[in-house]
């Protein structure tokens, strides 16, 4: 076995710089891809050649014991050369042989060996050429010619059966074996054993079935090469059932003929024979009617008119008998009905029809038809007697209506009537109608548009009157029309449904009578299935333009607006585009912006823009995420004038990300109780309190507050005179709360702000809860609650009849509990009593 390869050349230039050549290339081509720095030189040697390649020596691949050459062929003929392999200079011996025929250089190794691969090299007048020689052994695999002739032939088993293949073959090991069977390889199971050696290999099959009948193969494959054998597998078992349903081939009073298809599986042999059996319908004994040759089919003679028959059917080789095969019921069967009559032409005095043959004839021929005709309104049939499957009826007065129908007629008898055909007037064809007047839309929406127009005029000998309308509609992108209605509608209006919103579409009206369609009255423009523009207009009662959410909550933002056509709709935070966390819900109607899980970054001001080609419309919402307030820092107090005190903190952690961040300043006199505000919406870091009395001792605390609430308290050193560490220890300044100035009477107009607030003591400091109607208030949002040392305050944003009710705020402690109540009433809704009562 020989492959070519692309041998190369290796050349030796005058100037002593080597080429590559490839097979068949010219040196004359190679100069003129060289480095432009030896173009002289190389276009010097162009001129004068001398010996170059006309093609090189090829890889060979060679099988021990046979031989190899090696061939080269050079432009001169007076020039000699010599063979080298591996380097060393070959001489004529036993294993080599070196012969020239003109310019065809040849070399021959006689009796290839393992040691004979290598790199061989001809050199003639400083030009060369290589290539391999690879010995091997032998590379592809050979069946035992014996063995291979017995495993050819096709094996014929019963079923049940065991099959054996077996083939002995030769070749370089190592060798892979795989059988297969219809292309599908086998593995060992219980039923398939596989035997493989050396120089054999054997497959046992037990059991056959008939599916295991076809295609047996073995390949044989090594690392150089495969090969691969065929054989044939039959297994013989009974046939299956003939295959049905039967079909009637002729029913008639005296016969009744049919036939079926044959087995789909004859078991590897042919069918001789079908046994067949009759069933009388109602009895139950069936009679044998013997054996028939191999054609599937069969007349039975012995049968009467009006009796149902039934079959079964057997199919019979050399293996056995298949299975039954029953038929439907048959019988010498009536025609069925044939379509109805179609009208071709209806005139004064005749009107022609045409029918179809019936699909099902009865098993016999037809031999005529029965044609009726009804009067419109009348329920007696009346028969007309055609020869052909068309008919001219001239028994008809002008000016009134017909229907018909047809039965068709076998050997057995007249079979069932078709359906009525369509009323026809006995009268002369009528000109088509003219085209429609006055079309327009009256109404459009993004699923349907209206439309109406007036009927077309009548000109006698010329356009008849319209007895309906088509409408159709064609899509702006297609070419094809389509028709809305199906079958012609009488009123001069028409609504068409179902389109896509904002496309667009054509419309045009057929006007259609007996006489056939009139021209189409097209609209001069196309419709776009959109409402009347409408400027886009939001419809929200209130919408907030200020909202205040704690970090951590979501943000709802929803606006309900008009607009046609459909908008396009933006939310924008800050007049930039909303990030991707937030979502965005655009409907009908409505858009909702919504945070999830808001952050203190989320705060600014959104802004949705509805836009549409009519106008635009736009709407800010200021949005504050905040959170309670963390404390000031250390507090520090000093005295710049006597009877002063400023007291200076450091600014709280939120100050820079929150600027309606406020502060507030408390102040505990030594010879008081309770604390006081001296100080309130404070925005810088520090705050001068007067009033400050010698030789008493002072306590500061600082509070930071937002939106949201207040902060924790930030403490200031003692400023005053000092006392004893242990003084405030055996001093109990413990008391249970107490409502020292309790809730006010409130009247409040309906759409207006009510403030209520309370002022409470206890130490410890008591926990305060708000109620309306004995229902807690304290998580209510639409209440705004604070409490600051000990002034208890809520706000009512817009006062209505929700509000009204009584109003509780209780102060708790360890040591006792105390309540306030009062009732609000609503001016101009209900005057209510107010009542205030301070308990205990």
């Amino acid at each position: 076995m020989r492959i070519n390869k692309p041998s190369v050349c290796l050349t030796s230039g005058p100037d002593g710089l080597g080429d590559i050549v490839e097979d068949g290339e010219e040196p004359d081509q190679l100069l003129s891809t060289t480095d432009s720095e030896h173009g002289q030189k190389l276009q010097a040697s162009a001129q004068d050649p001398g010996v170059h390649f006309i093609w090189g020596l090829s890889d060979v691949n060679a099988v021990i014991g046979a031989s190899a050459e090696l061939t080269c062929k050079l432009s001169r003929e007076d020039c000699e050369g010599a063979w080298f392999r591996d380097g060393k200079k070959i001489s004529d011996d036993a294993n080599f042989k070196t012969w020239k025929d003109g310019v065809i250089h040849t070399l021959v190794i006689t009796k290839c060996e393992e040691e004979h691969s290598g790199k061989y090299r001809f050199e003639a007048d400083g030009r060369k050429t290589e290539a391999m020689v690879n010995v091997k052994g032998l590379t592809i695999n050979l069946f035992v010619a014996e063995d291979l002739e017995a495993f050819t032939k096709p094996v014929t088993i019963k079923v049940g059966h065991s099959a054996v293949f077996k083939v002995a073959f030769v070749g370089h090991h190592p060798i892979k074996i795989h059988w297969y069977r219809e292309e599908e390889e086998l593995q060992e199971d219980a039923n398939l054993k596989i035997e493989r050696a050396s120089s054999h290999s054997r497959l046992l099959l037990i059991r056959c079935q008939r599916k295991d009948t076809g295609e047996i193969k073995i390949k044989l494959k090594n690392e150089d090469g495969f090969t691969e054998s065929f054989s044939q597998l039959i297994v013989l078992d009974k046939p299956t059932c003939p295959l049905g349903p039967a079909e009637v081939i002729e029913s008639s009073p005296i016969c009744i003929e049919f036939k079926w298809r044959p087995p789909k599986d004859d078991g590897g042999s042919p069918v001789t024979n079908y046994i067949l059996e009759r069933q009388q319908v109602g009895r139950n004994t069936w009679k044998k009617l013997g054996e028939v040759p191999g054609v599937p089919c069969y007349r039975d003679t012995d049968v009467e008119h009006g009796r149902k028959y039934c079959y079964r059917i057997r199919a019979v080789t050399a293996e056995g008998v298949s299975e039954l095969l029953e038929t439907d019921d048959m019988q010498a069967a009536f025609p069925g009905p044939p379509a109805p009559p179609k009208i071709t032409d209806a005139y004064d005095d005749c009107i022609n029809l045409e029918w179809v043959a019936p699909k099902k004839t009865g098993g016999s021929r037809i031999v005529g038809y029965i044609l009726e005709k009804r009067k419109k309104g009348s329920n007696l049939w009346s028969v007309v007697n055609p020869s052909e499957k068309k008919y001219s009826v001239k028994d008809v007065v002008s000016g009134l209506e017909y229907e018909f129908r047809v039965a068709a007629v076998n050997l057995s008898g007249p079979g069932e009537s078709s359906y009525s055909s369509e009323f026809v007037c006995a009268r002369d064809p009528k000109m088509p109608p003219g085209r429609v007047i006055g079309l327009k839309v009256t109404e459009t929406s993004y699923t349907h548009f209206a439309l109406t127009w007036t009927k077309p005029e009548e000109r006698e000998g010329i356009r008849d009157e319209a007895k309906g309308y088509f409408v159709e509609i064609r899509n702006a992108e297609s070419s094809e029309w389509s028709r809305c209605n199906s079958t012609p509608m009488i009123t001069t209006s028409y609504s068409v449904k179902g389109l896509r919103s904002m496309n667009l579409y054509w419309v045009r009206v057929i006007a259609v009578n007996d006489g056939g369609e009139s021209a189409p009255e097209e609209l001069p423009n196309f419709v776009m299935s959109m409402p009347l523009p409408v400027r886009p207009k939001f419809t929200n009662q209130k919408m907030k333009s200020f909202i205040v959410v704690r970090a951590g909550n979501s943000v709802r933002i929803t606006v309900n607006f008009e607009a046609s056509p459909r908008p396009d709709i933006m939310w924008m935070k800050d007049n930039v585009p909303v990030a991707k966390r937030v979502t965005v819900s655009n409907c009908d109607g409505s858009s909702q912006l919504l945070i999830p899980s808001s952050e203190r970054s989320d705060s600014g001001i959104y802004s949705i823009l509805v836009k549409n080609l009519v106008g635009q419309e736009t709407f800010s919402t200021e949005v504050r995420v905040t959170d309670d307030p963390k404390p000031p820092g250390p507090v520090e107090l000093e005295e710049n004038v006597p009877g002063t005190v400023t007291v200076v903190w450091e600014p709280s952690p939120d100050e820079k990300r929150d600027d309606r961040l406020h502060y507030t300043v408390s102040k505990l006199d030594s010879t008081k109780h309770t604390w006081s505000t001296v100080a309130d919406r404070l925005f810088n870091n520090r705050f001068t309190v007067c009033n400050i009395m010698q030789g008493r001792e002072y306590h500061f605390r600082v509070y930071a507050k937002n939106d949201m609430g207040i902060s924790a308290p930030s403490e200031s050193p003692t400023w005053g005179r000092e006392k004893k560490r242990g003084s405030l220890k055996n001093c109990d300044l413990q008391c249970a709360p107490t409502f020292i100035v309790p809730l006010k009477l409130h009247t409040a107009p309906k759409g207006y702000e009510c403030y209520m607030s309370c002022a409470v003591t206890g130490n410890p400091k008591p926990r305060i809860t708000w109620y309306r109607n004995n229902i807690s208030l304290n998580t209510n949002t639409n209440y705004y609650i604070s409490n600051t040392c000990g002034v208890c305050s809520m706000l009512i944003l817009q006062v209505g009849p929700k509000d009204m009710g009584e109003f509780v705020i209780t102060a708790e402690n360890a040591l006792g509990r105390a309540q306030s109540s009062t009732v609000l009433c609503i001016r101009g809704e209900l005057f209510l009593k107010v009542t205030a009562l301070s308990k205990l």
